[in-house]
């Protein structure tokens, strides 16, 4: 039943059939993952694709979460004897927890409580007589009540205890505060203060020391920034529920809702004034206070998730990012006094060698020779460059090299260094390099990430790849089960070389773990290579069921079946043998023959198991065999000659690659070792809802520099050519609203992924907003 229930929850929201959604629900109670379900399972879900996949499984567990919380408060509430029909009805029908946590309020536990202290006094019947009997004159029905012994000493004593009794019973109406909160989220305003003397300290949250706006429309960054001011000692945060009220009226609006709910009309009755204080003070001092909270919690809950969903999408590109290929690679992490790290790895990311030399420190020739030598013995094809301090230096150095080299050659790169350092110091590397230096480390890692970025980015911890913002405000368990299902869709998306990949690449793939993933390799050290995904039912406590999860993305190139080198699974393996019966010919005839699989009927193989989708799929395999997903590689272009900031002028036109996308819009590094920001309003000549619609993390741009403010290290970039830059002076001040603190969050976000470095992500989240056309 609740089951049933879910599915058509979740049905409705993605505008799917509930019979979809239920068969879901049941393939991942039987264990199997997301990856295997989308890829494997269509004809079982009708074709839910993964992203449909990955919001039903945040959904799921919401909506799972949220009955194991009903079933709880509909036992607590009817141990207490108070759980009537309508009440169980509305508990069972509740979709949401804030709704839930409202028809529990009345009910739930508590310390005693003013109201309760009156009621325990006697004074609930004095309560119920002036509220529902306003003809009464307070202060003489209150004078039956007092009684000292009880702690009623006088009748404002008898009076206050009545007024408490009815506050706290409003308070906790479910419906009365479901329409107070929807008030309060259409019209409230944010409003935000700097504590009085907290100026000079937070000095980067200054754009928010008199600053207000609606509720509803405040984005998630300059919402996290302010409640890190207020975190922070700084910020004062509060809701204004009559933004568009006469400061000389001091009743609130939502006393007059709470009014028309309780059905009250004021008439000069002798309780009048009485009951009229009750509902101003079941407004001030307990729906206000309760609400405020409440809806100060949900803007960071919103603001978070999509945070969570930026950070997301950014590494989702970052990892899709195209291979530069199998070639024998050098990697070079830059450094003036340090010296610049080199080593080189072959084709398939083993360590060939490794140097350090110091080309920026008076040994030009003799760092020259060591690379060119390197170079030409281990036939390097690529060469990566970090783009951390001294990058641009190192880059020029190496084209000085491939110019004056005839008999070697090789294309430079400029990479990012984000996380290089964390994987260094991991102690993945330690086991993969316990000899070798942690800078070295970093060169190694910066080499293979030009090879294929996926393979290595998986060995660092998503979150310390800095591609987000206010990362560190987030909720962190939240963020790392988003970013861990990001990898693992990339991962499964591509597939794995079952023979090369290393241990966390492995323990990505559906179904497997780490050691899992570990067992794999271990067997592969002691057999050798796999010749046929059937091995891998021989390696330690790898059951039929991982198996069933992983095969399919596991590859093996130049294997005993050529079909073990594509994404179909072996469990398919039966309906390729009737293709070839069909068509008379050798899987290795039909492999790539696009014109021989272009003519052949999907519907003709299908049986009782596999349906049109999953014969769909394995004719395209068929057609492209083992296709990569991942765009062609690009890299950008710096210009010569422009290296630091100081070289940039307003008005250039530049090359350069989108390094994070935030919801204001796109940080590019043009190669000067600070990133600039395309704003928002100038990402195209079109309206722009959202910046993801437009670039993503890793895209070749070409941009103009709009402005550059040496002293604070911004630059203002914008990817419309045509457009002219403006004078700083015209810019309205009130459209600067990208502020100090969030160029601290993206700064200090970067410093942690980065280190040492100063690469492209450390760029500042302000910028010149709105340039007018």
């Amino acid at each position: 039943m609740l089951n049933q229930h879910i599915s058509q929850t979740i049905a409705q929201e993605l505008n799917v059939q509930a019979k979809q959604i239920l068969a879901a629900i049941g393939l991942v109670d039987e264990g199997n993952t997301i990856p295997f379900i989308a890829r494997y399972r269509k004809e079982v879900t009708g074709g839910l694709d993964d992203t449909q996949l990955r919001h039903f499984e945040t959904r799921l567990l919401y909506l799972r979460e949220l009955d194991d919380r009903r079933q709880t408060i509909l036992k607590s509430i009817g141990e207490q004897g108070k759980l009537s029909a309508e009440l169980q009805a509305k508990i069972e029908t509740c979709q949401s927890k804030t709704e839930l946590e409202d028809l529990y309020l009345p009910y739930k536990p508590k310390r005693r409580t003013k109201g309760q202290i009156a009621i325990e006094a006697g004074l609930e019947p004095l309560a119920d007589l002036l509220w529902q009997t306003p003809a009464t004159v307070p202060e003489t029905a209150a004078e039956s009540y007092i009684d000292s012994e009880k702690g009623v000493a006088d009748t404002k004593a008898a009076l206050d205890g009545a007024r408490y009794i009815l506050m706290e019973r409003f308070a906790e109406d479910a419906e009365l505060l479901a329409k107070v909160r929807a008030y309060l989220l259409k019209s409230a305003v944010l409003v935000s203060k700097v504590i009085s003397g907290k100026e000079a300290e937070g000095a980067k949250f200054q754009d928010y020391f008199a600053h207000q706006e609606p509720l509803s429309k405040v984005p998630s960054h300059r919402a996290l920034a302010m409640l890190r001011g207020r975190n922070e000692g700084i910020l004062q945060l509060s809701l204004n529920a009559d933004p568009d009220q006469d400061e000389s009226v001091r009743q609130s609006y939502c006393e007059e809702i709470i009014r028309q709910h309780l059905g009250v009309n004021f008439n000069q009755q002798p309780a009048d004034s009485w009951r009229q204080q009750v509902i101003s003070w079941t407004w001030r001092i307990k729906i206000s206070l309760h609400l405020e909270t409440e809806l100060m919690a949900s803007l960071r809950e919103k603001a978070e998730n999509e945070a969570i969903d930026v950070f997301a999408r950014n590494l989702t590109a970052l990892l899709m990012a195209a291979p530069a290929g199998a070639k024998n690679t050098m990697g070079l992490d830059p450094g003036l006094r340090t010296g610049v790290k080199v080593a080189v790895v072959d084709n398939t990311g083993k360590l060939l060698a490794t140097d350090t030399i110091y080309p920026h420190t008076g040994q030009m020739d003799k760092a020259m020779a060591s690379v060119y030598q390197l170079g030409k013995k281990y036939n390097v094809g690529l060469i990566a460059i970090g783009n951390g301090t001294a990058s641009r230096e190192t880059e020029r150095f190496v084209a000085e090299i491939l110019q004056k080299s005839h008999d070697w050659q090789a294309q430079k790169v400029v990479v990012s260094e984000a996380g290089a350092s964390v994987y260094s110091a991991s102690e993945l590397a330690a086991q993969e390099f316990p000899q070798l230096d942690v800078s070295l480390r970093g060169a190694v890692s910066i080499a293979r990430r030009l090879q294929d970025p996926l393979a290595e980015l998986v060995k660092i911890d998503p979150k310390a790849i800095g591609v987000g913002q206010y990362q560190h405000d987030v909720n962190q368990s939240q963020l790392a089960r988003k970013l861990d299902a990001v990898v693992e869709d990339c991962v499964n998306a591509v597939g794995v070389d079952l023979n090369t990949a290393s241990a966390p690449l492995l323990a990505r793939v559906a179904g497997m773990s780490a050691t899992l993933a570990q067992n794999i390799v271990h067997y592969r050290d002691e057999n050798g290579r796999f010749d046929d995904r059937n091995q891998l039912k021989k390696v330690t406590r790898l059951g039929p069921k991982a198996f069933e999860q992983c095969a399919g993305f596991m590859r093996i190139n130049n294997g005993k079946n050529p079909l073990d080198a594509s994404s179909v699974h072996p469990e398919a393996y039966p309906v390729v043998e009737k293709i070839l019966q069909a068509t008379s010919q050798t899987i290795g005839d039909l492999m790539g023959n696009a014109s021989a699989v272009r003519q052949l009927n999907a519907a003709q193989f299908t049986d009782e198991r596999f349906g049109l989708p999953t014969v769909r799929d394995i004719l395209s395999e068929l057609e492209k065999p083992g296709r990569d997903p991942r765009g062609e590689f690009k890299t950008a272009t710096f210009m010569d000659g422009v290296e630091e900031i100081t070289d940039l002028q307003v008005g250039m036109i530049l090359e350069g690659t989108v390094t994070n996308v935030t919801n204001f819009g796109a940080f590019v590094d043009i190669g000067v070792h600070q990133d600039g920001l395309v704003h928002i309003s100038s990402l195209s000549n079109k309206f722009v809802q959202d910046p993801h619609e437009v670039v993503k993390t890793g895209d070749v741009v070409k941009v103009k520099v709009m402005d550059v403010d040496i002293a604070r290290k911004r630059i203002a970039l914008s990817c419309r050519l045509d457009e002219q830059p403006q004078d700083k002076s015209a810019v309205n001040a009130t459209d600067k609203k990208h502020t100090a603190a969030n160029r601290s969050n993206l700064n200090n976000t970067t410093r942690q992924s980065r280190s040492n470095s100063n690469i492209g992500n450390n760029a500042f989240a302000d910028a010149l907003k709105n340039w007018k056309k």
